[in-house]
């Protein structure tokens, strides 16, 4: 579905640097740091209100920091059309604070008129393939930007699943100009709950499209049978195999934008400040973007 008038929408600009997921408590906190924050991110659907305070304290930190707009609520995975009122809301949104990058993820959380407050998954086949093409396309051509998918946090696999998720999300990118938002613990968290290989993952994943990378904390549990569950929590520091791992690619891809995730359990500042400046470090550490664009499987 790409077209020649997708080469002059809008396109990601955030800063190769770390940032963090602004939280209002934080708001003095941010207006008053000397900490290198590169950029701040919010959730779309948090801003869709008509002004207030909200909106007050997000145009008062876009003048200082680049600015992410992260959408939980599109459900551009589902089978069915997407909403227009709400892709009528974010593009208002859009238009008004002018965000440096747009982002939504893989996944469906509506059925009808009912939300599920989840990001669910859903079967990659040849058919849900050329429906969130389409989804992806509609978004873009209603925002006049590009935007960026996320990979999911999954905990089942479809038994009618014919393409491997980094393909998916290869072919998409492909065919709609969009670009990729890679979460490095989603990949973790996916690869242990499933017992594969995070390396052969990101092996396969088209790292040349990646415009973002989000790194966050995951919760170890059990599922019914007493095995390790990970669970995608946003609750909790990001975890060294995380930071290992997000290394990794950032030695393959040069630096990125890279966003703190921490929705739970929100800690104060300059706990958030701290985990940035740790994806700071490596991003200084890393060589400008090569053009291979995988991972190599750990031989271990």
């Amino acid at each position: 579905m790409q077209n020649d008038l997708s080469m002059m929408r809008r396109v990601t600009s955030l800063p190769q640097a770390a940032g963090i997921g602004f939280k209002p408590q934080h708001f003095d906190d941010l207006l008053a740091t000397d900490q290198p924050i590169g950029f701040i991110e919010v959730h779309a659907e948090n801003y869709m209100g008509a002004g207030g305070p909200p909106h007050a304290m997000l145009s008062a930190l876009h003048e200082r920091f680049a600015l992410s707009v992260h959408g939980v609520a599109m459900s551009i995975g589902s089978m069915q059309p997407l909403d227009r009122d709400h892709l009528a809301c974010l593009k208002i949104l859009c238009d008004r604070h002018q965000p440096e990058s747009v982002s939504e993820h893989l996944a469906w959380s509506s059925h009808g008129d009912v939300y599920l407050n989840d990001l669910l998954p859903l079967p990659y086949t040849e058919e849900t393939l050329e429906q969130v093409i389409a989804h992806v396309d509609q978004v873009q051509t209603a925002l006049d930007r590009e935007i960026l998918l996320e990979n999911p946090s999954t905990y089942l696999q479809f038994a009618d699943s014919t393409i491997p998720e980094a393909q998916f999300l290869s072919e998409i990118a492909r065919r709609t100009g969009c670009g990729l938002l890679l979460d490095v613990n989603n990949v973790f968290v996916q690869a242990r709950n499933h017992g594969t290989s995070p390396e052969g993952y990101l092996s396969d994943f088209p790292l040349a499209r990646v415009k973002q990378i989000h790194l966050a904390g995951h919760d170890v549990q059990s599922d019914e049978t007493g095995a390790p569950l990970l669970i995608d929590a946003h609750g909790s520091p990001v975890a060294a195999a995380v930071w290992r791992l997000y290394e990794r690619v950032i030695t393959v891809t040069g630096p990125l934008p890279t966003l703190i995730e921490w929705d739970n359990d929100v800690p104060d500042f300059a706990t958030l400040a701290d985990e940035a400046r740790a994806a700071g470090r490596i991003l200084a550490r890393a060589p400008q973007r090569q053009a291979a664009s995988h991972v190599r499987p750990d031989p271990g």
